[in-house]
């Protein structure tokens, strides 16, 4: 599926899309396991793995076409997004390297971010607080049938047993002293290691000292260090200038296989619930981040919900296929300079730092999730609770333990403090994976927002400069 020539980059994403999902839900609907053994093939899943099978002896070679064409697509968007994971580290590690020891005072670096910090926090309690609103008024773990609820719990039980385990280590080293140890995490032992693996949030603390360092000596001494960080981090975007060239293919493909792999009955089941966390990131999107948009930035420099989502579109459609905030940064950082009018170094700064520490999507969610399963389970929350399950959201979001599916394992832990079973951590397994598409989205662009925001607070925002600004 070629790009098309004339059409805006996030056009031709929101087309690719679009046929992606198209395609997807005509595969999952249409393609059954009847259809894989006509051609042959009695356990598709070791077909598709090319694992040998004596069910899939004499499947046909039109079976043989279909699995060059699944491979294929999974191959297309896999590479994609590895080029975008490749290109992470040396983004943030370069980009930060160049904006701290461009703004060339520890005392304006320190004021930006702190300001970026406050901004975080902000936006995340805001969006717990819509969280807390959108559950207790529509109470969707009312709408949940006991045997949906079974159904579903045993679906998932393993995968949650699992994690639940998992946050055992977090209980038992005790809220205060596991916070500590992940702010201690943070530091590296070894930067080069940190680049090696791919820890975000070592690289950030290891640009930002180094950073930090070229402003404490002579300019003319920091000068060629700062040169090169600058290079660098131009020739990345550079790079991700020819990725994004490719996106429209490579969304097509990530969003055709996770729709064709996704059932359906989990979703019916928890209909109220994927709708209540929908319309609170729908709310964040389209209705809080622009207010604030509106309101942080100069008259006669507004930025408008259509010019923003328009200067967003690319970053947007990429965290939708993705699922990944590290994965859509450089996107993320190239919108808010070319489609926000944020300055590089403000976003080279903001962006990796929101990649991070901000997840509003992810906050709503942890808070809409807890308080479900309590009104499914009918554990009635105090308001004390209430409260705790918000600060929690809130520390969540700011810096999950490095886990696999930490804000889940999380989760569990803020269940069992306020008493609800840890058994429903199934039940948000099962639709987890596309409501991960739809909050990372929010998390990306709460990223531009305060990009923005800092950018105006410093006279710096010039969005009539950008490509995609509303004029």
């Amino acid at each position: 599926m070629p790009p098309t020539r004339g059409l805006a980059l996030h056009w031709k994403v929101l087309i690719a899309l679009t046929l992606g999902v198209l395609v997807g839900v005509a595969a999952n609907w249409w393609w059954t396991k009847d259809v894989w053994a006509s051609l042959g093939v009695g356990d598709p899943a070791a077909f598709l793995r090319s694992k040998p099978s004596e069910s899939n002896a004499e499947h046909s070679w039109t079976a043989d076409i279909v699995r060059f064409f699944i491979v294929a697509n999974e191959f297309v968007g896999s590479l994609f997004v590895k080029g975008l994971k490749l290109i992470a580290v040396p983004v943030v590690f370069f980009s930060i390297i160049g904006a701290v020891a461009g703004v060339g005072d520890v005392k304006k670096v320190g004021r930006i971010g702190g300001k970026t910090v406050l901004w975080f926090v902000f936006t995340m309690v805001v969006s717990v607080a819509i969280a807390m609103t959108i559950v207790l008024i529509v109470k969707p773990g009312a709408y949940v049938e006991d045997a949906t609820r079974a159904a579903l719990e045993a679906k998932e039980a393993g995968l949650a047993s699992a994690r639940v385990q998992a946050s055992k280590e977090f209980s038992d080293a005790g809220g205060v002293r596991y916070f500590f140890d992940y702010l201690l995490s943070a530091v590296p032992d070894n930067p080069f290691a940190s680049l090696a693996s791919g820890n975000i949030l070592q690289v950030i603390s290891a640009a930002m000292l180094l950073g930090l360092g070229l402003t404490m000596i002579p300019k003319e001494r920091a000068q060629p260090a700062l040169r090169i960080a600058e290079s660098l981090a131009d020739a990345v975007m550079a790079v991700v200038g020819v990725l994004m060239k490719l996106a429209p293919i490579a969304v097509f493909c990530l969003a055709s296989k996770f729709i064709a792999a996704v059932g359906m009955d989990a979703l019916v089941g928890t209909a109220v619930f994927c709708a209540c966390v929908v319309g609170g990131l729908a709310s964040i999107l389209f209705i809080f981040q622009p207010i604030m948009l509106w309101l942080v930035t100069p008259v006669g420099n507004k930025i408008g919900m259509r010019a923003f989502l328009r200067g967003m579109a690319p970053a947007i459609t990429l965290a939708f296929s993705s699922s990944s905030s590290s994965a859509t940064l450089p996107v993320t950082i190239r919108c808010a300079r070319d489609g926000l009018g944020v300055p590089d170094d403000l976003a080279n700064f903001v962006c990796p730092l929101g990649s991070t520490l901000n997840m509003d999507g992810t906050a709503l969610y942890q808070v809409i999730s807890v308080l479900f399963l309590a009104q499914l389970y009918g554990v009635d929350l105090s308001t004390s609770q209430h409260i705790t399950v918000g600060v929690m959201a809130v520390v969540v979001a700011m810096g999950s333990p490095g886990l696999p599916g930490s804000s889940v394992v999380m989760m569990a832990v803020v269940l069992e403090s306020v008493g609800v079973p840890t058994a429903g951590v199934a039940i948000i397994l099962a639709v987890d994976r596309l409501l991960d598409m739809c909050r990372t989205i929010v998390n990306v662009t709460g990223d531009a927002v305060c990009a923005v925001a800092i950018a105006s607070g410093e006279g710096r925002l010039h969005p009539r400069n950008a490509g995609d600004a509303e004029r």
